[in-house]
């Protein structure tokens, strides 16, 4: 389909970037052949990583993430 070693293009659709003490995270909403993400990267001392969540299942994200916030709040 794609010629060997090339990836086809992803489009950037919008970002959002959040900064703290001494890291950056940046959310980006793309799309591939394959879809919609959202790609969420770490960056820190010049160092970056990234994961990728298919647009469909960051609802399901959200849930758990607010999940995890409420139940981290009970230490308080």
């Amino acid at each position: 389909m794609f010629p060997q070693g090339e990836k086809p293009a992803s489009v950037m659709l919008g970002s959002e970037k959040i900064r703290t003490d001494r890291k950056t995270f940046y959310i980006d909403l793309k799309e591939n052949f394959r879809g919609r993400f959202f790609k969420i990267t770490e960056a820190t001392g010049g160092r970056r990583s990234s994961i990728l969540v298919p647009a469909e299942t960051i609802g399901e994200a959200l849930d758990k993430l607010r999940s995890l916030r409420d139940f981290e709040r009970t230490f308080d």
